[in-house]
C-alpha cells in the first residue's frame, strides 16, 4: 500500500501526491507533508495595528481602497461586520453594504 498518511481533514486512506502537495480526492482537502491540521490551526490573523483577528469580528477600513469595476472606492472608516477569516492574499471575507461580497487584506482594517 501507500505510505501517504491519511487526509487530517476527513481521515481518508485515498491521498495523493502533486509535487510538493498531499491531496485528498474526496472532500478536495490539500495540505504539505509537513503540514497538518494542528499546524494549520494555529495560523494567526493580525489587523494594521497588530490585533489578532477572529472569525465574527467587526472591523473599520483604514484607508480608501479602489475597487475594480466599482464606479467609488471603500471609504476609510467603513465598518464591516461578521468577518470570516480565509487564507491566501486577500484574508478576510466579508459583505460591505453598497458592494456586496468582497475580500480584503487584513493589513488595511483594524478591530473595531
Amino acid at each position: 500500500m501507500s505510505n501517504l498518511p491519511n487526509c487530517p481533514k476527513c481521515n481518508s486512506e485515498y491521498t495523493y501526491e502533486v509535487g510538493a502537495l498531499l491531496v485528498c480526492p474526496e472532500c478536495a482537502h490539500e495540505w504539505t507533508r509537513t503540514g497538518d491540521a494542528a499546524t494549520e490551526a494555529t495560523r494567526v490573523w493580525k489587523d494594521a495595528n497588530g490585533t489578532i483577528l477572529q472569525d465574527g469580528d467587526t472591523v473599520t477600513v483604514i484607508k480608501d481602497l479602489k475597487v475594480k469595476g466599482a464606479s467609488a472606492p471603500i471609504k476609510g472608516g467603513t465598518k464591516v461586520k461578521n468577518i470570516r477569516l480565509v487564507e491566501g492574499d486577500h484574508d478576510i471575507d466579508c459583505r460591505i453594504d453598497g458592494f456586496g461580497a468582497m475580500q480584503l487584506k487584513s493589513e488595511f482594517v483594524k478591530k473595531a
